[in-house]
């Protein structure tokens, strides 16, 4: 009488199942299972390669003059010159033959890492996509501004200190070169959404648009309710720069700060609507 097929402990056996049946089960589990994940990669690159839709993204950009605001409030009270705005940076720069102190060098820094970083990121969005509005473009672009922004606060935070304002040592330069290389980039992105405009780092020109404007005055004008609200956004940040530079938290708080807004809007990126007529 033939014995039983043994049945190992805590295994279990269904009737009319065969071993081959149970290795084709299997095979057809992982094909099914490699399947899925194969799709949901597949959409997941369409996702990322997709163009974001423009509409709105204007707010994004708003949060970028309040960005600037913290920036150049801090780093004009700490260094004595601006990190985004260059125009300021641009007077200092030019009275250096009449300056006895340090500023006109930090300034022409500013302006020289500012002009970098809107070449680099001007190539990063142009170069590597077909499209600058590409979402993993745009999500590059600000992993990219909030390493810079990280590097920045860290030496601020644990390098040396600067014993005054007109102190140009290297602990001084670096992080200024790092916030406006940053900058340049930060700048980029309105041409990459097709908000030329906002800049998040003029105000002069939207000054000018807002008040020259022939329908000021019309009660539903979208172009200038965004006018306007630039400069508040930017306001926002300078008051919130400076109440936090003159804190306890410091400069570095005010970097670590804008370091995390740039995380944030990775995010934002990430859930961005996508653009139907790129998909």
């Amino acid at each position: 009488m033939a014995a039983p097929d043994a049945v190992q402990y805590g295994s279990f056996s269904v009737p009319g199942q065969t071993r081959g049946s149970t290795n084709a089960t299997r095979d057809e589990d992982a094909r099914l299972l490699v399947g899925r994940k194969s799709g949901y990669g597949q959409r997941w690159r369409g996702k990322m390669v997709q163009d974001v839709r423009p509409q709105w993204t204007g707010a994004i950009l708003l949060l970028c003059y309040t960005i600037t605001g913290f920036l150049d409030s801090s780093s004009t009270l700490t260094w004595g010159t601006f990190v985004s705005m260059q125009t300021g940076n641009t007077v200092f720069l030019g009275l250096g033959p009449v300056s006895s102190d340090n500023r006109w060098k930090k300034s022409g820094l500013s302006i020289l890492a500012f002009c970098l970083g809107s070449f680099c990121f001007g190539r990063l969005h142009r170069s590597i996509s077909p499209s600058p509005r590409s979402r993993w473009v745009l999500c590059l672009a600000f992993i990219l501004q909030a390493l810079f922004s990280t590097a920045a606060a860290s030496i601020v935070t644990w390098g040396p200190r600067a014993k005054e304002q007109n102190d140009a040592s290297w602990y001084v330069a670096v992080p200024i070169a790092l916030i406006a290389f940053q900058s340049g980039g930060q700048a980029m992105i309105s041409r990459a959404v097709k908000h030329n405009a906002l800049t998040s780092v003029v105000l002069t020109s939207i000054y000018c648009d807002l008040f020259s404007d022939t329908e000021l005055f019309k009660p539903s004008n979208p172009d200038r309710n965004t006018r306007v609200a630039a400069p508040v956004s930017l306001m926002i940040g300078v008051i919130a720069g400076g109440l936090i530079t003159k804190s306890s938290l410091g400069t570095a708080g005010v970097l670590w700060i804008v370091a995390g807004i740039k995380l944030l809007l990775i995010v934002v990126w990430l859930i961005w609507p996508g653009d139907e007529e790129g998909a």
